[in-house]
């Protein structure tokens, strides 16, 4: 008797047990709007990287793990001819483009230190560290003048990790190339050194791109 009291209170407790367990958060997946993908803030004491989503009002500040940034079919275009767009593969290839520059019905990731004040790390600058990049093709990070000429911020095809540094108190955008359909795991950091001489990191955060064919 005492056995089926026991196993009967091992069975209750481990049911009790699954209903209390959460359900997994479903991502949200945003295919359009202003979102500052690498958004970092200062607290006090320490730096945070999180996804800022500016397509909700009022905005909010979400995990990068729980996004999915989704490049829709008409962000696709073909790398241009200019030898300077080498890095994007050959000439005429597809490559997807989440523009530096407004673009109806495209997600448009901007870069964010705008809660980062003054006087608080060394240099007032933040470095940010794209470390990896798994998927079916490369990713690059850059930015195109007046004259449409890029200058690239990170590129996954020539060695990671590739490494920026970004004033504080700064809000900029740049184009995200991806040079096939398919789906990105993205991974940066952020790291600065503190008026006080000490290092400090964000941690790694995991970005999720799905590029539509």
């Amino acid at each position: 008797m005492k056995a089926r009291r026991l196993a009967g209170s091992l069975i209750a407790g481990l049911a009790a047990l699954v209903l209390t367990v959460a359900p997994a958060q479903a991502a949200t997946t945003i295919s359009s709007g202003h979102v500052d993908a690498i958004d970092v803030d200062w607290t006090g004491s320490a730096l945070t990287l999180d996804l800022k989503d500016g397509t909700v009002t009022p905005a909010v500040d979400r995990n990068p793990a729980d996004v999915v940034l989704n490049a829709v079919s008409t962000s696709k275009t073909t790398v241009p001819s200019n030898s300077a767009y080498a890095f994007l593969g050959t000439p005429g290839s597809p490559v997807w483009i989440l523009p530096q520059t407004q673009a109806s019905g495209i997600v448009w990731p901007g870069f964010s230190t705008e809660d980062v004040p003054s006087g608080v790390l060394s240099g007032n600058a933040v470095t940010v560290k794209l470390v990896s990049v798994a998927g079916p093709a490369d990713v690059s990070v850059y930015t195109t003048n007046a004259l449409g000429t890029p200058t690239v911020w990170f590129d996954s095809g020539n060695g990671l990790p590739d490494t920026r540094s970004i004033p504080v108190s700064t809000h900029s955008h740049a184009n995200w190339a991806f040079e096939a359909a398919g789906t990105y795991t993205v991974v940066f950091e952020v790291t600065a050194t503190t008026s006080g001489g000490t290092a400090i990191s964000t941690g790694q955060k995991t970005y999720t791109f799905t590029v539509q064919p």
